[in-house]
């Protein structure tokens, strides 16, 4: 089957089997071997022969190995035929360069020019501001620091100014340094002595191992020749057992394209593949034609050296820049399973609202690249996952699509409707699908609280879920440690009662003027008074080294959230239905069985509505378990960072 895709859709040649636009090449963990088709094309043949004449070479260099006239080894007799083939190393030529090199002078002397000219310079200006300007400028001269620091930037500009090697000259230092070794073996000079000394220094074996390896990538990225007419380059890429490829491909036509380069894949970390480029052969086996279900199982099968015939991609490369992970909070669930628009399903990585992602690539805008937190190790290759925008405007879409389905069952049951009523339900629409309104991700930090000022704490659930009577049982055990925020309130006070311990009382005035200006995190009136908790109330507990403990309801969390607070939210979930009776029982309590139902669905109402807004969960199946894992969460606050929104930390 052909499929193309774009902006997400695909689309399948007729009375073909349904398949993904992208596969994955490989998948994590595989074994086995390759098994070489006999066809080879007449271009790799050539390569095969010219490779076999160098083994050959390489046989006739290993037998000269043994003899210690430098003549038996092709390699050294070449080098010392041609003694100026390659590039000098630069080290060394300051002692013979030094009384040819005029333009060079000596940093010390340098200064003490530069010193005489502003002593000139000062005796020749007249006015005073002048002088006194040279002068600072002489001190700063005459200074050791100084002096150092500019002994130290010459000595770095010396160093920038000279000639690099372009390209590496071999891939075969490792076995250079070997050769010389054994024809060493039988000299007693002092010279030969010292260079033995230092090729068998471990140190210098790993500097030459690593040289090969580097020149071995650079020189397969320049091994570019034509192809039955087309620019091609030649690619060698090491895959490991335990480590895959990192890449997905796709048929355009006849021909296999790379499609998307994953991170933490050995594509990635060699940047020999790049997207869009057409694979002609793997290992000498041709690609044309092939399905990517078909490479997809070559692949699987391979290890070890893989040489890839590549027409490279036409497209511009953006210019590399470095990748800047970012941490977002999920807020709703995803299974690639169940996405028909995934490019490559066997990468999608499943979530869970509330999970915390690192995103390490947006270059796709629509499907980024990300990790689950705690899974970097275990999981090698990074998931493909919806792009907040691409996310957005799917589900914008389908809520759409929802709210024109119930309008239309709306008008069948109720088919005359005035035109006022028509005209108000139109607005509501408009801002139900904006798509700022829709959650997805949420960038986070992590943030660890100063001893000073605690986090308040924000104890959300429904009637007789226990948060309440948790938030009791804490002040009465540590009231050092734990307050609650004074609330306002418009009534007037009571004999018993002091302003600012049971109530801030204010004038009605004064309250709706701070109402207005969202100082309160949640207000209401009762029998004609006014009543709220202020932002303000909760800043002085905190300010007084305690932590503040809060029973709010969902709807005042996004304005705590809002300031500057940085809230820590519990969310305390009934049991099931049975055994909240149970507990209530132990209070005394006999509610209706309609009653609990209501606590049942007004729970899953506030987490299906909210859910994406608490830190952390508790079931209260048991009072005392309940109360410990609580104090367990408050205490993890000092003893670990947590995260925030990245909006609280700027």
């Amino acid at each position: 089957m052909i499929t193309s895709h774009s902006n997400g859709y695909v689309q399948e040649a007729s009375g073909q089997a349904k398949s993904h636009r992208e596969r994955a090449v490989d998948c994590p963990g595989e074994e086995g071997s390759l098994v070489k088709s006999p066809h080879c094309s007449a271009h790799m043949e050539r390569i095969q022969h010219y490779q076999e004449e160098l083994r050959k070479r390489r046989e006739e260099d290993s037998r000269g190995k043994h003899d210690i006239d430098p003549n038996a080894s092709l390699r050294l007799k070449k080098l010392s035929q041609n003694p100026k083939v390659g590039i000098d190393n630069p080290t060394f030529e300051g002692k013979e360069k030094a009384t040819k090199d005029t333009s060079y002078q000596d940093p010390v002397a340098e200064l003490e020019e530069l010193l005489q000219a502003l002593k000139w310079a000062q005796h020749c200006l007249t006015d005073a501001q002048s002088q006194q300007d040279v002068e600072l400028i002489r001190q700063l001269l005459a200074k050791e620091d100084f002096r150092n620091a500019y002994t130290i930037y010459s000595a770095v500009s010396l160093q920038k100014s000279r000639v690099s090697p372009t390209s590496a000259l071999t891939v075969q230092a490792e076995d250079l340094c070997q050769e010389v070794q054994k024809i060493l073996q039988s000299s007693q000079q002092k010279e030969g002595l010292e260079l033995r000394a230092l090729l068998t220094n471990p140190h210098l074996q790993a500097l030459m191992q690593a040289h090969d390896s580097v020149a071995a990538q650079e020189m397969a990225e320049e091994n570019v020749t034509e192809y039955l007419g087309e620019t091609v380059k030649l690619v060698r890429l090491e895959k490991a057992r335990d480590t895959p490829l990192g890449a997905t491909v796709r048929n355009e036509m006849d021909s296999v394209v790379v499609s998307r380069v994953v991170k933490g894949g050995a594509a990635e970390s060699s940047g020999l593949l790049s997207e869009g480029d057409e694979i002609l052969e793997i290992n000498g086996i041709s690609i044309r034609g092939k399905h990517i279900n078909e490479v997809h199982d070559l692949l699987q099968q391979m290890h070890g050296t893989l040489t890839f015939l590549l027409i490279p991609s036409s497209q511009i490369k953006p210019a590399p820049h470095r990748q800047t992970v970012m941490h977002v909070r999920a807020y709703f669930d995803y299974d690639p399973s169940d996405d028909p628009f995934v490019p490559c399903r066997e990468l999608g990585l499943s979530f869970q609202k509330g999970d915390i992602l690192h995103v390490i690539s947006q270059d796709d805008p629509n499907w980024w690249q990300a990790y689950r937190d705690g899974d970097e190790d275990n999981q090698p290759l990074a998931g493909l996952i919806p792009g907040k925008s691409f996310q957005q405007q799917r589900e914008t879409l389908k809520k759409t699509i929802t709210d024109k389905s119930r309008e239309h069952q709306g008008k069948l049951w109720c088919a005359k409707k005035s035109k006022k009523q028509r005209k108000k339900s139109t607005p509501n629409l408009s801002k139900n699908t904006d798509c700022d309104d829709i959650p997805t991700y949420e960038e986070m930090s992590l943030y660890h609280q100063p001893a000073s000022r605690k986090r308040p704490i924000a104890l959300i659930g429904p009637t007789n879920s226990g948060h309440d009577e948790l938030r009791r049982r804490l002040l009465s055990i540590e009231p050092e440690k734990f307050a609650v925020a004074v609330p306002h309130t418009t009534r007037n006070s009571r004999i018993h009662e002091r302003n600012g311990r049971e109530y801030n009382f204010v004038s009605r005035a004064a309250f709706e003027t701070d109402l207005a200006s969202g100082k309160f995190i949640e207000s209401g009136e009762y029998e004609k008074n006014l009543y709220g908790t202020s932002t303000d109330s909760v800043r002085h507990v905190i300010n007084s080294g305690r932590i503040c403990l809060l029973c709010l309801h969902t709807r005042s969390l996004q304005v705590l959230r809002s300031s500057n607070l940085k809230p820590y939210v519990i969310y305390i979930a009934p049991p099931s239905q049975e055994r909240l009776r149970t507990l209530l029982a132990t209070e005394g309590k006999t509610p209706k069985p309609e009653e609990l139902k209501e606590v049942i669905e007004k729970a899953r109402e506030m987490e299906h509505n909210f859910g994406h807004l608490f830190d952390a969960t508790i079931v209260n199946m048991d009072p005392d378990q309940a109360f410990y894992e609580l104090r367990r969460l408050i205490d993890k606050l000092d003893t670990e960072p947590q995260w925030v929104p990245t909006s609280w930390l700027c």
